[in-house]
């Protein structure tokens, strides 16, 4: 089994997607590693020898950017964004959507369930 970046890459995958379990590397990313590499993206993970599994290591240690340092410079963005209490980081601290969208009537998945206190009230004032 394969270990890249602290991540056991699946060994029945194929390589170009199996890379993408890898934070930070997506499909684009993937071929073009594989590419630089001299690997075929079709050879699945368990047909790997140590050293294709190597150079892949190599490359990717070249480019950078994944796995805990991309998710620390992400989150240092984000903390930084809501120090200088720019717009973009007042709606990350309210866990609202960032970029624009409408939060009225959509936006579940960032604001979460609704909360029933309208529909409690209804409940109670038809009670009495």
């Amino acid at each position: 089994m394969a270990r890249i970046a602290g991540v056991d890459l699946p060994p029945r995958k194929r390589a170009e997607i199996a890379l993408t379990h890898i934070y930070g590397i997506g499909r684009a990313r993937a071929l073009a590693i594989l590419a630089r590499a001299g690997v075929e993206a079709g050879k699945k993970v368990k047909d790997w020898s140590e050293e294709e599994a190597n150079h892949i290591r190599q490359v990717i240690e070249e480019q950078g950017g994944v796995e805990g340092d991309l998710r620390k410079e992400i989150s240092m963005n984000i903390k930084r964004l809501i120090e200088i209490g720019s717009y973009r980081g007042l709606r990350h601290r309210r866990n609202l959507p960032v970029r624009g969208q409408r939060s009225h009537t959509n936006a579940r998945t960032r604001k979460g369930p609704r909360r029933g206190t309208v529909a409690n009230k209804k409940k109670a004032s038809a009670k009495t």
